[in-house]
């Protein structure tokens, strides 16, 4: 088993660093709701790890869940579009679905290896990793541990086929492996608060196959790996001792790729003002310094000039190559804004400013009516390469939450729903470019069991503009910029002490800015029902519709389903 799943599992139970997103490092947690009005109603308990525990909130009773199984299945895909072909094959499996709620740790994780099993009939016996971790371990009332991972599947190229539930031996797709953590400080001085965190990261694509794309598309070079870094420290004060709450705070952000010696580095330093104008509204707004650099190494080139591919598909870099400036930026950020908290369940924030030498808008949006029942709006901007993004939104997962697989492939669903609203990973594992790139978009989630009916909703954009040298063997990629969409519902409910029922359905569309490159777009939806037969043993059966479209390529529609037993030790 390759190191960095090993490093998964090693890091199951510890928890995720909250990624440093500007409006995330400049939020005040002024509330102006009294203790009274406070503890009115419990609200969840799955805030970042490195903010004190709120007031009102209640922890409930220690809990260790750990549940080790084991898996057989047989799976039938149907090709409904090119001639009717019908598949199967067999998989074998074995997990673990843990999850750790104490005083002094709390965490959660998913982790599945899985055999798949071909039988001569176009489909190759594969070996498939998948897992989502999170947790945190506090050291002292000051000082907590903090880590986690994600074993997935990720396509390569946006441009490439897009299927959508990966069965059988699916094009364009490609293993990725995440893992980070590291330790956080908060305490208060008197009125100040003091906070900081370290994280270190390594993220690992898998070589993959050439990929296919459509006629006349050139193919992009394929992301390899990277070691991250982030350091952060801030100091604050509240309002309460003065008329209004300040912060200062500084961020450190570092990922070194081992494609073409990629390398983005990013420091900033910053004062914000929190100024309330009435019991629940303040106006925000900071100012500071920023210095990003994004550089890269040229490629081997031939006797014409063309760069040389690896066969592991990749470009093999010029290690005598100078180092290739690819981005810079250093100068004065600001932004204002608004912060409004009404009660304890709501709070939505907006901003304006200038950074990355452009307009920039972030806002936020969170509302927890109740304990088991949240809404989550996110406007985000940031810059980032692949490696350092999935890190980040990692970060952003709660230590309690639902994940949910596909019943057919195994694969974890790309949003997991908890208590705290939904998180999504969709905006990060678009595609495995190399190339940095700056990113926009929005990202609104909705999750909550109404009637016994567990649901989630999770609806997106985003915008990526890549970002090479013009001098390296990339420059073809510098400023295209690629859009995507996404929507998944999930739905789920007991029937019966013994009988379980879970849907869910999904859409994507993708428009690449390559010239000529044509949309693609991604529909599925599946349904499965579980049924325990005796302690521990339970049957599952499964079926899948699923499809995408793009034009001048090779569409396709596939029906799939599936029986199976598993085993819960």
């Amino acid at each position: 088993m390759k190191k960095s799943v090993i490093s998964l599992a090693m890091l199951a139970v510890v928890a995720l660093v909250p990624a440093p997103v500007m409006a995330q490092q400049i939020e005040s947690d002024w509330s102006p709701i009294d203790d009274a009005d406070a503890s009115s109603e419990p609200v969840s308990q799955d805030a970042a790890p490195a903010k004190k525990q709120g007031r009102g909130q209640k922890r409930a009773g220690p809990r260790v869940e750990i549940t080790p199984y084991i898996v057989a299945q047989q799976v039938l895909v149907a090709d409904l579009k090119s001639g009717g072909e019908v598949l199967t094959y067999s998989t074998v499996a074995a997990g673990v679905d843990a999850s750790v709620a104490t005083r002094q740790a709390e965490g959660q994780i998913s982790v599945r290896y899985e055999r798949l099993i071909g039988y001569d009939n176009g489909i190759d016996d594969q070996d498939i990793i998948t897992g989502l971790a999170r947790g945190s371990l506090a050291l002292s009332r000051d000082f907590s541990l903090e880590a986690g991972g994600i074993a997935a599947r990720t396509r390569v190229d946006g441009r490439g086929a897009a299927p959508t539930n990966l069965v059988g031996n699916p094009d364009n797709v490609t293993q990725v492996y995440s893992v980070f953590g590291g330790p956080t400080f908060a305490t208060q001085a008197g009125s100040l608060s003091i906070n900081a965190a370290y994280r270190a990261g390594y993220t690992k694509v898998e070589s993959a196959d050439v990929v296919v794309l459509p006629a006349g598309q050139q193919r992009f070079d394929q992301f390899d790996d990277s070691f991250s870094q982030l350091a952060t420290a801030s100091v604050g004060m509240q309002p309460g001792d003065l008329p209004f709450g300040w912060a200062i705070s500084g961020s450190w952000q570092r990922e070194d790729a081992g494609q073409l010696d990629n390398r983005f580095d990013g420091k900033y330093v910053r004062a914000d003002l929190t100024v309330p104008v009435s019991p629940t509204l303040a106006v925000v707004g900071g100012v500071g310094y920023e210095d990003i650099e994004i550089s890269e190494r040229d490629a081997l080139r031939d006797a014409g000039g063309v760069p040389i591919v690896g066969s592991d598909g990749r470009l093999v870099k010029d290690s005598a190559s100078p180092r290739l400036i690819a981005y810079r930026q250093d100068g004065l950020i600001w932004d204002v804004g608004v912060l409004w908290r009404p009660s304890p369940r709501t709070s939505v924030e907006a901003r304006y400013g200038r950074r990355y030498g452009s307009d920039i808008y972030l806002g936020s949006l969170s509302y927890q009516p109740g304990r088991d029942w949240a809404v989550n709006v996110s406007v985000y901007d940031t810059i980032s390469g692949f490696g350092g993004l999935l890190n980040d939104n990692l970060a952003a997962l709660p230590t309690q939450f639902r994940s949910t697989r596909n019943p057919i492939s195994g694969d974890i669903s790309g949003c997991a729903f908890g208590q705290s609203g939904g998180f999504c990973l969709n905006d990060a594992l678009q595609n495995a470019s190399s190339a940095a790139f700056r990113q926009r978009g929005i990202t609104a989630s909705m999750s909550g069991t109404i009637s016994g009916w567990d649901s989630g909703v999770a609806v997106g954009y985003n915008r990526r503009k890549f970002i090479a040298s013009l001098l390296g063997a990339q420059a073809q990629i510098n400023g295209i910029t690629d859009e995507n969409y996404f929507a998944v519902a999930y739905l789920g409910r007991a029937i019966d002490r013994r009988t379980r029922f879970e849907s869910n359905i999904y859409a994507n569309y993708f428009d690449s800015g390559f010239a000529s490159a044509a949309d693609v777009l991604q529909t599925g939806a599946n349904a499965a029902l579980y049924r325990q037969i005796v302690r521990g043993l339970s049957a599952s059966a499964a079926v899948g519709l699923d499809s995408f479209r793009q034009e001048d390529f090779d569409s396709e529609l596939t029906a799939s389903a599936l029986l199976g037993l598993r085993y819960s030790f």
